[in-house]
């Protein structure tokens, strides 16, 4: 089943999946969602011990400065309004373990919804339990238990899961969706993906060359990280 890796903090991942839910709406039946997000130091702990890691780093200070002016471009681009949010050492565990449990309990739609409209329309801390507990009463959802979300095992258990299919898929940032063994990273392959996901004409990649292959990390010296 096609997958879509994403992630509450990253402004890309928001505008992409914006643009994915205009253009497939009932997305829950379509593709597998999967969280992505920095671990704390419990989830780290859990990623070593089952062999995984988090590819991605912290970006540079220039690419993040670029990034600022880019995403207000393309807020504009998709017709979007957004209020910047201020991260004051964020827990990422919250929001995206307790949008697990609003998809067990049916409403993954509506909270992903809610974290989204919170975070990046008005400005608010969704790494705030408050916050939390709000946008899941507005769902429907029972508040206290999703701004309890970390403190279930099962649930814990569940994030380490999503993040290891991230290690093994090779997830660097995000937006990343993988259809069979074609991978789109980043806003500007959201098209590609959709046409894969519609029945478009398939995007034919060329496989890299050996030579190719051996130098990758040579030339760069910034992080992996790009799409937050």
């Amino acid at each position: 089943m096609p997958r879509v890796h994403f992630s509450f903090r990253s402004p890309f991942s928001w505008i992409a999946l914006t643009r994915l839910l205009r253009a497939v709406p009932d997305l829950d039946r379509h593709v597998e969602l999967l969280p992505y997000f920095d671990p704390d130091e419990r989830t780290a702990e859990a990623l070593r011990a089952r062999d995984a890691d988090f590819h991605y780093q912290q970006m540079s200070k220039a690419k993040h400065l670029y990034i600022l002016y880019d995403v207000r471009r393309q807020v504009s681009r998709h017709g979007l309004t957004m209020t910047w949010p201020v991260d004051v050492d964020p827990w990422w565990e919250l929001p995206h373990l307790a949008w697990l449990r609003a998809v067990e309990l049916g409403e993954g739609t509506r909270f992903y919804a809610g974290v989204t409209a919170a975070r990046w329309e008005r400005g608010e801390n969704v790494c705030d339990p408050a916050v939390v507990r709000a946008i899941a009463e507005e769902a429907g959802l029972p508040g206290d238990e999703l701004a309890a979300a970390p403190d279930d095992p099962r649930l814990r258990e569940a994030g380490v899961d999503a993040l290891v299919r991230a290690y093994e898929d090779d997830v660097f940032g995000v937006p990343y969706f993988r259809t069979g063994r074609q991978r789109f990273w980043g806003l500007d392959r959201v098209d590609d993906f959709i046409a894969e996901l519609t029945g478009g004409p398939p995007v034919e990649v060329a496989p890299v060359p050996a030579a190719v292959a051996e130098l990758v990390g040579a030339y760069d010296t910034d992080t992996a990280g790009g799409c937050g």
